[in-house]
């Protein structure tokens, strides 16, 4: 099958490669002619684990192509997948559907044959509607489906999560789209669950979806807060909250809240979404309130520890939102780094894959170093705000000798408290009294 797939982010590129690993032939297209120029010379515009071998490997057998021509990727395809941005809009938090929309009206002028167009963006339910009316408007002629085609690719894990989902959500209310796109699945048939819903329904999911997510991340930080106050470990306290089924294990790792693309965009567009239709969703609304305050929190905990003091060197190890990707988008780590950079004026940091994200966000107002070793020397403090393994395997020897003062912050919990503890250094986790 020919497969079009607009945008070549976070979504758009795993899914082409993943795509173009079954056989099929596959042209990403993207406005950003650098972007492209890049992927066709072979240079990953993005990072993540896993994809670059099989970018080369689908490249050279010349299943994926690349082009700024939207004729050249739509004309005679069999499917067409919208993986552009929606992101928040600056004011009401809602999602931007610009880019999407632009889209559709563009892709209408080129559409050749009966074409599946799928939206794999998270949109607000009722966005298909107005994608159909677009092309309708556009070209009167065209033989098209409009479906949804939601997304569920962990940043870091996007590989893993194309070749593995735990289901496939088609959202069309069309049997003929329906079955254009059991076919473009089938290598996955036998392996997944396949939930064939209406449109609506299938745009509400990935809402529903991340939005509960949010808020059991906001659960596990609130007990962590009270598991602080209380004496009790909420490293014991989850664990024994995951052994009961209902419950499950994932997403109950405590820390400094939640971030990336996803979470903060779709949470704040689910509540927006919802008082659009006279609904109140209260958790929802209440996850994101403590989420905006708990890194402010956060901040405030790092510099307790140094009392303050704007000359303290603050060693910060983590920057992009989690561990396994360079995004630094909502990075709950960049939200507290800019609160200590506030107060502080000697912070060096270390991320590594996500420095030159974070260049472009906070330019010099730090120090960046070249290893988490750099990062430390003579610091009064060291910071851990992002999960990356090779965080949890410092040499705490090492550490001790090139800081200034032993002083560990772990927001991401990390490092094993008696083991640093042993080395001499005084350690601040979460959900743990001190």
């Amino acid at each position: 099958m020919k497969i079009a797939i607009v945008g070549t982010g976070y979504v758009g590129l795993p899914t082409g490669v993943g795509l173009a690993e079954f056989g099929n032939d596959v042209v990403c297209v993207d406005k950003i002619a650098g972007k492209i120029e890049a992927l066709k010379q072979g240079q990953l515009t993005i990072y993540e684990d896993g994809l670059e071998e099989l970018f080369h490997k689908v490249v050279k057998a010349g299943k994926l192509h690349f082009t700024t021509s939207m004729s050249e990727a739509v004309s005679g395809a069999d499917v067409v997948l919208l993986a552009v941005g929606t992101p928040p809009h600056p004011v009401t938090k809602e999602a931007d559907l610009q880019y999407i929309y632009a889209a559709a009206q563009e892709l209408a002028q080129y559409l050749d044959g009966y074409t599946v167009i799928a939206t794999k963006s998270t949109v607000p339910v009722g966005t298909g509607d107005e994608i159909e009316a677009i092309i309708k408007r556009t070209n009167p002629k065209a033989d098209y489906d409009v479906i949804s085609l939601p997304e569920f690719l962990r940043e870091g894990f996007a590989v893993h999560d194309f070749f593995a989902p735990d289901r496939i959500v088609i959202g069309a209310d069309s049997e003929k789209a329906r079955n254009v796109m059991l076919k473009l699945y089938k290598p996955f048939e036998g392996k997944t669950q396949f939930l064939l819903v209406g449109r609506k329904s299938s745009e509400t999911i990935k809402y529903a979806s991340n939005a509960f997510l949010a808020m059991k991340i906001h659960y596990i930080n609130e007990m962590a807060d009270f598991c602080e106050a209380s004496g009790a470990n909420i490293s014991e306290v989850a664990r024994g909250m995951g052994l009961d089924s209902r419950i499950g294990n994932k997403f109950l790792n405590p820390g400094p809240g939640y971030g990336g693309s996803c979470f903060p965009k779709d949470t704040n567009a689910m509540a927006q979404m919802a008082k659009k239709f006279g609904v109140h969703l209260h958790l929802i609304e209440t996850t994101i309130a403590y989420n905006d305050e708990r890194k402010v929190e956060m901040a405030k905990r790092v510099l307790s520890v140094v009392n303050g003091n704007p000359e303290a060197k603050i060693a910060v190890l983590g920057l992009a939102f989690k561990g396994g990707t360079d995004d630094c988008r909502e990075s709950p780590a960049m939200d507290i780094l800019r609160e200590l950079i506030k107060c502080s004026h000697n912070v060096s940091v270390y991320d590594p894959k996500a420095m030159d994200n974070a260049h472009r966000l906070i330019g010099d107002s730090v120090n960046y170093a070249a290893d988490a070793y750099e990062a430390a020397k003579n610091a009064d403090i060291l910071v851990i705000l992002t999960e990356w393994e090779e965080f949890r395997h410092l040499d705490l020897p090492k550490l001790k000798e090139i800081m200034n003062k032993p002083k560990i912050v772990d927001l991401r919990n990390m490092l094993g408290a008696e083991e640093v503890c042993k080395n001499g250094f005084e350690y601040c986790c979460i959900g743990r009294k001190h």
